[in-house]
C-alpha cells in the first residue's frame, strides 16, 4: 500500500459551521513499518516517534485550534501529528483515546492504536477476520459531537451535526453476514427514544437490502458478498427520528467504497490474433498489438496487467525471434533473419498477468498470436538454362514458338514472383514477343509478325526477365536472368502474289474482241524452288477478258462498253488467279481495273416523251424540252433541238426556241389548234466529235384550257381522242350493266322467298334434326363378349391376308374405278333444300360401287369345333309362303341380285 493509495482527508461531517476531519498517512518524515487501519484502528510502529497525523478545519483556516490528547502517552502537534511520549512494546491491546480541538469552539475524535504485528479483536464468535491491507475499519460507534458557543447573554446554544466518515467495504467478502459496519447514534438518545433509518441504492432502492440498520441500535450491516466489478460505491443517507416520526436530526450523506480485490484474470478479446512482418525486417520493427483487459481496478496492482511471451513455434532461426513490451502489448522483432522461404509463419503464445506481472499472487491468460512473414522481392527471377531453342513456320502468326521456364522463390502469383520477359535484342523489326503464363510463370515466345524463310532463315534473340515489382533494397539481379532463344524459320510453300494487285490500265471503249489489253503476271516468293505459275479467270462478271494460262496476256473478247450495268464509275474489275505446282498447290489472286475511256457512241434522246398544251397560242405557254446522253463529257451538251423540214406542217404549226445549252421550248406557231394528241418528230443533236443526232417523238395533247390555262376534263377526253358519240355509247353502256345487276338482286330476293314458302318432305312432327336421342342398348350377353375385333379390319394388302395363319380370312377388295361425285350442301342450307339434298346424295350412293360393302368374293375359313351355337346348314330357306319381296326392287342397285331372287314372283 503507498501513500497514494490512501486519500488525503475524509470530512466527517458538514462544514456548519465548522468541520471536523482526520486523515491518515503512510509514510512521514521516513516513518516506515506502518500499517494503517482506516479510520479509527492505527498500527503502531517502533522505530519512530511520529506515526499519524490528524487532519482537523473548521473552515477558518484552524487560527487558534489547540490539540489535547486524552492519553498522557501521546501527544498532538500544532499540525495535527500525534507523537508516542515513549516506547509502546509494552502495549498488549490497542489502544483508545480521545483528541480534542479547542478554539472558539469544541470538538472531539476517537483514536484507536494498535501495535503492528499484534492481532487485532476478534469479531463475536472467536470467528477471526483477516482485513486487507487496503481495508481500514470504521468506528465502532459515531457519536454526535457537542458544539457549545456562549452568546452575549451568558446563555449556551447547542447545534448537533451528523459525524461519520466513508465506509470501505472489501468485495467478496465471506462474512458471516449480516456483517456490522457502523455504528449511528445520536447524543439526544438519552432524552429520547429515537429510530434510525437507511435509504439510498442498496438499501431501500434496487438492488434492495444490500444494506439494513438495527432501527433502535443504530448499528448498520451489509447482508451479502459485494461486488466491485458490478457496482464500486454506494451513497446512502442515515436518518434519526422520535417515536412519533418526527426528524430528530438532518439527514446526512453516507459513502461506502467497495474495497476491489483481486478476483478477475485478464481476459483477450480474441484467443488467436494474427499479424504479420516483411522478411528481413530489421531488429525493433512492429509487428502487431495485443491487448488483454482486468475488470479489477486498473488504479491498483490488481488490474496492472503485464505481458510476455511463453513460447515461439518454430524455433528458427533463434527460439527468440521476437519480443513483446510488458505494458503495452506491442510485439516486436529482436534479431534478423526471418526469411519467408524458409519459415513463412510463427505462432507465438503471449501470457497477460495481473499484479503487474507478480506470478506468485497475479492471475494469468494467455492467447495465441499468428505472425505471418510476408514476401519481399528478395529471389530475382532465374532461367532454367542458359540456351533455349524452337521453330515456326513462315508467315504464321499468333502461334507460340518457344517455352521459357524460370525459377523464382518468392510467394507464388504475387508481383515479386510474376516474370516480366523482355527481348534485348535479335529482333529490330519486333517479329515476336513473348507472353508469361499467369499460372506457371512460363514465358511462351509468340510471333506477331509473318517471318518470310527468304528473308530470315532464324533469328537469334537475347531475353533478359525481371519481376513485375522491383528488387527489395540491396537485392542484386542474378546472372541467371538472362539467355538466348534461337528460333528457326521453315520454309513453306507460299502462294504466288501479284506484284502490283489491283492493276490499273486505261483504253477506250469500242475496244474490239481479240485486242491485247496487257500482260498481267504474278511472281513466286519461293525463290529457292523451282516452280511454275499457271493462271485462270476468276471473275469477269460482263465475259469481256481472257487470260493466257502461262503467261498471263490479257485479251478481249467481247467489245468492251463504257455504258455496260458492269462499268461502275467508268471502271471495269476483273479477278485472275496465280497457282503454282507446289506441294501442297498454293494461289494468289489478282484484280485488274480497266479505266474506259468514253467515246461519243450513243446519240441523245429526247425528254419528256408526252405533253400537253393549249388549242390557242399563249405567249407563255410551252413545252420545256431536254435530252438524255449515255455518253459523258465533252459528249454530252450542250444539245441542239430543231424541228425537221418534212412533213411541212411540222414547222407551219410547230416552233422550238433554245432556252440553255440543255432546254429547249417547243411551242405553237400558228394561233389555233385542233384539240387533238400530235406526234411532233425532233431532231435532237450532242456536241461529241462528231456529234451524234437523234430523230424522237414527243406525243402533244392539244386541249382547250381554262383562264389559268390548264386543261379541263372534257377537253383532256378530246384530246385523248373521244368523240361526243363515243362518250355517250359508254354512258349507256353503264346504265346498261347496273339494270343487269338489279334485276339478279330482284330475282335472288324472290327465289328465297319461294324456298321458306315450300314444305319440307319430312314430316315435323318426326323430324330429327337438332334433338338428343337415347339408345340404352348394352350389347349382347356373357357369351358375345369373347371376340376378335381385328377379325373385323380391313386388311391393307394381299400380302398381309396370305401371311396370316389360318382362320376366318376376308378379302374385301375396292374397285380401282373413278370414284363418283357426291352433292355438296350449301355452307347455310335452306329447309327446301334438306330432301332434296338427301334424296341426291342416297341416289349418288346408290349407284356408287366403289362404297362398301363391296360386291366381291368372301372367302370364309373353318372356325373351329366347340362352337355353342347350332350348325347353319340345318336353317333352310323357302321361297314359300305369304311374304312378298317386291320391295327390294326400290331399296337400289345394291339390293338388285335379292330381289331377282326373291321378288319374281310366278314368273321366277
Amino acid at each position: 500500500m503507498t501513500d497514494s493509495d490512501i486519500p488525503d482527508g475524509f470530512c466527517s461531517g458538514f462544514c456548519l459551521p465548522y468541520q471536523f476531519c482526520y486523515t491518515h498517512r503512510h509514510s512521514f518524515n521516513g516513518f516506515r513499518n506502518f500499517s494503517v487501519f482506516y479510520p479509527k484502528l492505527l498500527i503502531l510502529g517502533l522505530s519512530d516517534r511520529q506515526f499519524t497525523l490528524v487532519s482537523f478545519d473548521d473552515c477558518m483556516e484552524n487560527e487558534g485550534v489547540v490539540f489535547q490528547s486524552s492519553d498522557p502517552r501521546f501527544s498532538i502537534g500544532a499540525d495535527g501529528s500525534i507523537y508516542a511520549q515513549r516506547e509502546v512494546t509494552s502495549l498488549t491491546s490497542p489502544v483508545q483515546f480521545t483528541v480534542t480541538a479547542s478554539g472558539p469552539h469544541m470538538w472531539e475524535t476517537t483514536v484507536k492504536l494498535a501495535l503492528m504485528g499484534q492481532p487485532t479483536p476478534s469479531p463475536p464468535g472467536n470467528q477471526e477476520v483477516k482485513a486487507p491491507p487496503e481495508f481500514q475499519a470504521p468506528p465502532t460507534v459515531i457519536m454526535f459531537p457537542r458544539q457549545q458557543e456562549i452568546s452575549s447573554k451568558g446563555l449556551r446554544r447547542q447545534k448537533r451535526d451528523w459525524v461519520i466518515p466513508p465506509v470501505n467495504v472489501p468485495e467478496n467478502s465471506r462474512g458471516p453476514f449480516p456483517q456490522m459496519l457502523v455504528s449511528i447514534r445520536s447524543d439526544q438518545d438519552r432524552n429520547i427514544s429515537i429510530r434510525y433509518s437507511i435509504t439510498g441504492v442498496g438499501a431501500d432502492q434496487p438492488p434492495n437490502e444490500v444494506f439494513s440498520i438495527d432501527p433502535v441500535a443504530g448499528k448498520m450491516f451489509v447482508t451479502k458478498p459485494l461486488d466491485r466489478e458490478r457496482r464500486s460505491s454506494y451513497h446512502l443517507r442515515a436518518h434519526a427520528v422520535n417515536m412519533n416520526g418526527e426528524r430528530v436530526e438532518s439527514p446526512i450523506d453516507l459513502y461506502i467504497y467497495v474495497i476491489d480485490m483481486n478476483d478477475n484474470r485478464p481476459e483477450f478479446k480474441n484467443q488467436v490474433y494474427n499479424g504479420s512482418v516483411d522478411e528481413g525486417s530489421k531488429p525493433g520493427t512492429f509487428v502487431m498489438h495485443l491487448a488483454a483487459f482486468d475488470h479489477d481496478d486498473n488504479t491498483t496492482a490488481n488490474g496492472m496487467v503485464r505481458y510476455r511471451i511463453l513460447s515461439q513455434t518454430p524455433h528458427s532461426p533463434i527460439p527468440n525471434m521476437f519480443t513483446i513490451n510488458s505494458e503495452t502489448g506491442d510485439i516486436v522483432t529482436v534479431a534478423a533473419g526471418l526469411d519467408r522461404e524458409k519459415v513463412s509463419q510463427y505462432s507465438i503464445i503471449v501470457q497477460a498477468t495481473d499484479m503487474e506481472g507478480n506470478l506468485n499472487f497475479g492471475l494469468s491468460n494467455t492467447a495465441t498470436a499468428i505472425i505471418s512473414v510476408t514476401d519481399i522481392n528478395d529471389n530475382p527471377p532465374e532461367l532454367t538454362s542458359r540456351t533455349f531453342s524452337g521453330e515456326v513456320p513462315e508467315n504464321r502468326i499468333n502461334v507460340a514458338v518457344a517455352n521459357l521456364t524460370v525459377i523464382d522463390r518468392d510467394q507464388p502469383r504475387s508481383p515479386n514472383w510474376n516474370a516480366v520477359y523482355r527481348i534485348i535484342s535479335g529482333d529490330p523489326i519486333g517479329h515476336f514477343t513473348i507472353i508469361t503464363d499467369p499460372h506457371t510463370n512460363d514465358g511462351m515466345v509468340t510471333v506477331v509478325k509473318p517471318v518470310d524463310f527468304e528473308q530470315n532463315r532464324a533469328f537469334m534473340l537475347t531475353v533478359v526477365v525481371n519481376n513485375q515489382a522491383p528488387l527489395a533494397s540491396g537485392i542484386q539481379s542474378s546472372l541467371q536472368s538472362t539467355s538466348g532463344v534461337t528460333i528457326s524459320v521453315v520454309d513453306v510453300n507460299e502462294p504466288p502474289f501479284f506484284p502490283t494487285n489491283p492493276k490499273s490500265i486505261r483504253f477506250e471503249e469500242g475496244v474490239p474482241a481479240g485486242t491485247s489489253l496487257t500482260t498481267f503476271s504474278a511472281s513466286d516468293p519461293d525463290r529457292f524452288m523451282q516452280q511454275s505459275i499457271r493462271y485462270s479467270k476468276l471473275a469477269d462478271p460482263a465475259e469481256w477478258l481472257s487470260i493466257n494460262t502461262t503467261n498471263g496476256q490479257i485479251v478481249t473478247t467481247a467489245t468492251l462498253d463504257r455504258e455496260s450495268i458492269y462499268v461502275k464509275n467508268n471502271i471495269y474489275e476483273a479477278t485472275f488467279l496465280a497457282v503454282d505446282n507446289g506441294s501442297p498447290m498454293a494461289s494468289g489472286t489478282g484484280t485488274l481495273q480497266i479505266y474506259l475511256i468514253d467515246v461519243n457512241d450513243n446519240a441523245p434522246s429526247l425528254l419528256p416523251r408526252e405533253s400537253q398544251i393549249c388549242e390557242r397560242i399563249n405567249r407563255n405557254a410551252g413545252i420545256n424540252i431536254t435530252a438524255a446522253d449515255s455518253d459523258t463529257d465533252p459528249n454530252v451538251g450542250p444539245f441542239v433541238f430543231e424541228l425537221p423540214t418534212f412533213p411541212a406542217s411540222i414547222r407551219r404549226n410547230w416552233t422550238v426556241s433554245r432556252l440553255n445549252g440543255d432546254y429547249a421550248r417547243l411551242s405553237l406557231r400558228i394561233q389555233y389548234l385542233e384539240p387533238r394528241v400530235y406526234e411532233v418528230p425532233v431532231i435532237v443533236s450532242d456536241s461529241g466529235n462528231p456529234p451524234l443526232s437523234n430523230r424522237s417523238i414527243i406525243k402533244v395533247k392539244v386541249c382547250p384550257c381554262d383562264e389559268n390555262g390548264d386543261c379541263t376534263l372534257v377537253g383532256a377526253v378530246a384530246a385523248a381522242g373521244l368523240g361526243t358519240g363515243a362518250i355517250i355509247a359508254i354512258l349507256i353502256c353503264i346504265i346498261i350493266l347496273l339494270s343487269m345487276v338489279l334485276v339478279f338482286v330482284v330475282w335472288m330476293k324472290r327465289r328465297e322467298k319461294e324456298r321458306q314458302t315450300k314444305q319440307l318432305l319430312i314430316d315435323p312432327e318426326d323430324d330429327v334434326r337438332d334433338n338428343i336421342l337415347k339408345y340404352d342398348e348394352e350389347g349382347g350377353g356373357e357369351e358375345d363378349q369373347d371376340y376378335d375385333l381385328s377379325q373385323l379390319q380391313q386388311p391393307d394388302s394381299l400380302e398381309h391376308i396370305i401371311s396370316k395363319p389360318l382362320g376366318v380370312r376376308r378379302v374385301d377388295e375396292r374397285p380401282i374405278i373413278p370414284e363418283s361425285q357426291y352433292p355438296i350442301r350449301p355452307a347455310v342450307p335452306h329447309p327446301g333444300d334438306i330432301g332434296d339434298f338427301i334424296n341426291e346424295g342416297l341416289r349418288a350412293a346408290d349407284n356408287d360401287p366403289t362404297a362398301p360393302p363391296y360386291d366381291s368374293l368372301l372367302v370364309f375359313d373353318y372356325e373351329g369345333s366347340g362352337s355353342t351355337a347350332g350348325s347353319v346348314s340345318s336353317l333352310n330357306s323357302s321361297s314359300t309362303g305369304d311374304q312378298d319381296y317386291d320391295y327390294l326392287n326400290d331399296w337400289g342397285p345394291r339390293f338388285k341380285k335379292l330381289a331377282d331372287m326373291y321378288g319374281g314372283g310366278e314368273d321366277d
